[in-house]
């Protein structure tokens, strides 16, 4: 303990010694340094609200926390209902005298499932740590004074994914309304609930408040920083459609010696599955999948190159020799992508499955559709023999046709890439660099958010403004937040909430 208090000191004596200025920046800065037990405190506590899809009341409690949050802030803020069952919309909005443009701050205060066994301690127990393991040892940082050791990590379900960027809100209005500034803009707060389960009501909700929603631009508060650790804005995300393969053999599991080579192993037809459908390298083997794809343009391919190589130091991390292709990670990102995320077949007795199942992962990118990609999967699979269903097959189905597949397809949505070099973009670029130097530009977030449909509903453009870290392990177990990214997101939200325009 007494090593993290002197790191915490030295740390704090350096930032103090290099950032004593006088920008808004340097403001927000001295204010948060005496301040980080406060901030601290607000993730913690919002990170022990339970807000996941399993938890009703848990999301109700989160939403009327965050109601009150703005509204002692000055904001008029309400609960938008979506009918019975659907996690509220968190609405709010703030004029700012004279202010010609209009921003809507976005985030989702839902978290992923939790299977409690896999994490170190209680997902909704936050732990504060002194390093990036879950093993790590655990701090009690309400004893120490400020500055914190940036590097220290709090752990929990939702604490980066998205309850730390609504957590840099807040205290980013705070640092403002301490320091004498006032938005620039007339702010608009909208967090949703229920953005783990693919927004399935955010379309309908978008257009039932079309015009409390009027805009001029969308900041998206979702989504890791690039792996260089530099400030990150990303200018749309990939789109998402999954799929659960279900490949049917034998009416019941079969003796493996007795009946192997000659009864159909639906193990051994997954995997054929998944090779009929992807190659090693990850190029999809769909004919004309890529056919819809919209080119990158030139400042998109100039973003890209711009980018501080990371996969040297990521094979390190993730103990992993090469990638599977040679395109560098950002590249790889954006292209579509079909990934293998679950199979199952069997179990512990050497027999020959009656079924296998394959979870697929699509990540779509502009202009592909949903609809289209199911289309062009489907006719893959019926033209290399297999017989495509969409329910149980009974059995006389069974008992006559052969590489018998099921698919259950989700809803998905497409993908989504903003201009570039618009005003806003350009806006929001200068302003991100203001607040923290050179910053990582990434055309398009390698993952989804249905971002899209702020332009396609709102006509409004949407960019996102990302600061959790990439290694927080989102929708996994043992998630965490880096402080150094929630000091970080805070100049970035108070930057863009005082200086932006256009």
């Amino acid at each position: 303990m007494l090593k993290e208090i002197v790191l915490s000191i030295v740390c704090g004596i350096a930032c103090m010694t290099a950032n004593a200025d006088d920008s808004l920046i340097g403001q927000v800065r001295q204010w948060r340094m005496e301040y980080e037990p406060v901030v601290v405190r607000q993730l913690s506590d919002f990170t022990a609200i339970p807000s996941i899809a399993a938890d009703a009341s848990g999301l109700g409690t989160m939403a009327n926390r965050l109601k009150t949050e703005l509204s002692q802030r000055g904001f008029k803020a309400q609960l938008l209902q979506g009918g019975q069952g659907v996690p509220a919309i968190v609405y709010g909005e703030l004029n700012t005298p004279g202010a010609r443009r209009t921003v809507v701050f976005y985030a989702h205060y839902d978290g992923q499932p939790v299977d409690r066994a896999e994490w170190e301690t209680d997902p909704f127990a936050p732990v504060l740590r002194s390093e990036a393991s879950p093993k790590a040892p655990a701090l009690d940082w309400s004893h120490l004074r400020p500055p914190f050791n940036p590097e220290w990590r709090l752990f929990g379900r939702a604490v980066s994914d998205d309850k730390s960027s609504i957590v840099a809100f807040l205290q980013a209005f705070d640092a403002l309304k301490a320091v004498g500034r006032a938005p620039s803009v007339n702010v608009r707060v909208f967090w949703e609930g229920e953005e783990e389960r693919g927004s399935p009501h955010l379309a309908d909700l978008l257009r039932q408040n079309r015009s409390l929603l009027a805009a001029d631009l969308w900041l998206i508060g979702d989504g890791p920083m690039h792996q260089s650790r530099r400030r990150t804005l990303y200018f749309g995300a990939r789109g998402s459609l999954d799929l659960k393969a279900t490949i049917y053999g034998p009416l019941r599991p079969l003796h493996s010696g007795h009946y192997g080579n000659w009864a159909p192993n639906p193990a051994y037809q997954a995997a054929e599955l998944v090779m009929d459908l992807r190659a090693p390298d990850g190029s999809i083997r769909i004919p004309g999948f890529d056919r819809d794809v919209r080119p990158l343009t030139t400042a998109e391919r100039a973003a890209i190159a711009a980018l501080p190589s990371v996969e040297p130091s990521l094979k390190r991390e993730f103990g992993i020799a090469r990638g599977e292709s040679d395109d560098g990670l950002t590249a790889s990102t954006m292209r579509p992508a079909l990934n293998v995320v679950d199979l199952k077949a069997g179990g512990p007795a050497r027999a020959i499955p009656a079924t296998a199942e394959v979870g697929l992962d699509f990540r779509l990118v502009p202009d592909q559709t949903p609809e289209h990609v199911r289309e062009l999967v489907e006719k893959r699979l019926q033209d290399l023999g297999w017989t495509v269903l969409h329910a149980e097959p009974d059995e006389p189905t069974r008992s006559t046709r052969s590489k018998l597949l099921r698919l259950d397809w989700s809803d998905g949505y497409p993908g989504y890439r903003v201009d570039m070099t618009n005003p806003a973009s350009r806006a929001v670029l200068a302003t991100a660099e203001r607040a923290g130097g050179p910053v990582a530009v990434l055309p398009m977030m390698g993952g989804s958010v249905p971002i899209y449909l702020f332009t396609k509903i709102l006509d409004v453009p949407a960019i996102g403004l990302a600061i959790a870290n990439h290694d927080n392990n989102q929708h996994a177990a043992n998630e965490n937040a880096r402080l150094q990214n929630l000091w970080d997101g805070i100049e970035t939200y108070a930057a863009m909430l005082a200086e932006l325009n256009w």
